[in-house]
């Protein structure tokens, strides 16, 4: 159905039903039907039927294992859809399976969603990669940077060496911190200050992280940040709205992303998966972030649950360029430049987890494949996973794309899962 939005003055009636039918005609373009994922046979793609079984039977071993409790797999290559499995359970106590649709909480693969809708203002002229971040955040015009340690918890100080760019901000190497993942005395500060209170507004955030120096100087430095909630505070300030709404109006909406949100709505709670973890040996339950209430602080790093069919529409988009259906997103230039290496030539390390790796804009990007964790075809591929066991890779070179969920707390599992899911979906290749 094509709907309209009426414009200035009614029509006179008699005129009514003549300038409606006008009206279709020149704005259906703009209200075009959600555009759907593209189906093929696995061979009509170039790739081996058995190749994908293969990576079904490794799927499904860990769950008959007893290593997962239920998980999904879609593989797509050439822009068509030629994988998509289901197997296991969302609630173990209750016997109910995982199907196709089921909710997942994809936590830091929020990342690349945020970091796309930033880059549709890009498009617009809004900003450039090398505006201070200060232009946008005022609040942070005057950070300090944490020179050493000092008396009483506090940091000895310094003047940035320059303003945090958008760049910067974007690649992970703005001289934020998470407050997790690394000890300094500034990781202190973040944590005293409560910086990701799941109670705040993102304003609040920005408060609280203006009041806190940086970890190091901009752009000595990959260090994993809350970068990216920063950026969903920046979205908010360029569209003038909550960052729920520019999400729904810059990618789910045009994408048809129905089931990606900050929350799951109470008629879509009997599709949420549970998380598990492993208990003396099985499989139990745990509670980790509960997603059944709208929360006040939408994470921008890592709030969003979705179902693995509403990320494929959004990674095949990147795939196909920035364009979906017929529905454009971004610029083909501007896709490119997100998966284009943004890192400083002195930024050498992004610690062993990442080795082979360097960052573009909100993806890593797999430049030298390490054989304990890539396919030796992955180079050129962007990636990035959640740490709730969900995962996904786009390879612009073989025009590959993976997309894995699970929900998992078991780090060892989730990683088993990912490495073995890529490295068989690359093998299926025969062309």
């Amino acid at each position: 159905m094509i709907r309209l939005r009426p414009r200035g003055q009614y029509a006179p009636l008699a005129f009514a039903a003549a300038a409606l039918l006008l009206a279709a005609f020149v704005l259906a373009p703009a209200f075009a039907a959600e555009p759907e994922l593209q189906h093929a046979k696995p061979a009509d793609v170039g790739l081996d039927p058995a190749g994908l079984e293969k990576l079904n039977e490794a799927m499904h071993g860990m769950v008959d294992g007893g290593q997962l409790a239920g998980v999904v797999t879609m593989v797509s290559r050439k822009g068509k859809v030629v994988h998509f499995d289901a197997y296991g359970k969302r609630d173990i106590e209750n016997g109910l399976p995982v199907e196709k649709d089921t909710i997942f909480r994809i936590y830091s693969m929020t990342k690349p969603i945020i970091g796309v809708a930033l880059m549709t203002y890009y498009d617009e002229g809004r900003f450039t990669l090398d505006d201070p971040v200060s232009k946008f955040i005022p609040e942070f015009a005057d950070l300090k940077v944490a020179k050493e340690d000092g008396p009483d918890g506090m940091p000895v100080t310094e003047d940035a060496d320059h303003p945090m760019t958008m760049r910067e901000l974007m690649s992970h190497t703005a001289g934020l911190s998470y407050g997790l993942f690394s000890q300094s005395q500034v990781d202190t500060l973040y944590t005293k200050a409560n910086v990701l209170d799941f109670n705040q507004s993102l304003k609040d955030m920005i408060d609280k992280l203006a009041k806190i120096p940086l970890r190091q100087q901009p752009g000595s430095m990959w260090h994993y940040s809350i970068a990216v909630d920063v950026q969903g505070y920046v979205l908010e300030v360029l569209a003038g709205k909550p960052l729920d709404e520019v999400l729904n109006e810059r990618l789910f909406g045009p994408l048809g992303m129905t089931d990606t949100a900050f929350w799951v709505e109470p008629g879509k709670a009997d599709r949420f998966s549970h998380m598990y973890a492993t208990n003396e040996g099985k499989l139990a339950k745990v509670e980790f972030g509960q997603y059944l209430e709208k929360p006040n602080f939408l994470s921008g790093g890592g709030g969003l649950v979705s179902t693995a069919a509403d990320y494929m529409r959004f990674a095949q988009m990147l795939a196909n360029g920035g364009e979906l259906g017929g529905v454009r997103i971004l610029k083909p230039k501007t896709v490119e430049l997100m998966h284009t290496d943004h890192l400083p030539a002195s930024v050498t390390d992004m610690g062993p987890i990442y080795r082979g790796n360097r960052f573009g804009l909100d993806f890593s990007i797999v430049t030298d494949p390490n054989p304990a964790t890539d396919h030796e075809r992955a180079k050129g591929e962007y990636w990035w996973y959640g740490i709730g066991g969900t995962w996904f890779g786009i390879n612009p070179v073989q025009d590959l794309v993976v997309v894995g969920m699970i929900q998992s707390r078991d780090f060892r599992a989730s990683g088993m899962a990912r490495i073995a899911s890529k490295r068989l979906a690359y093998e299926a290749i025969v062309d």
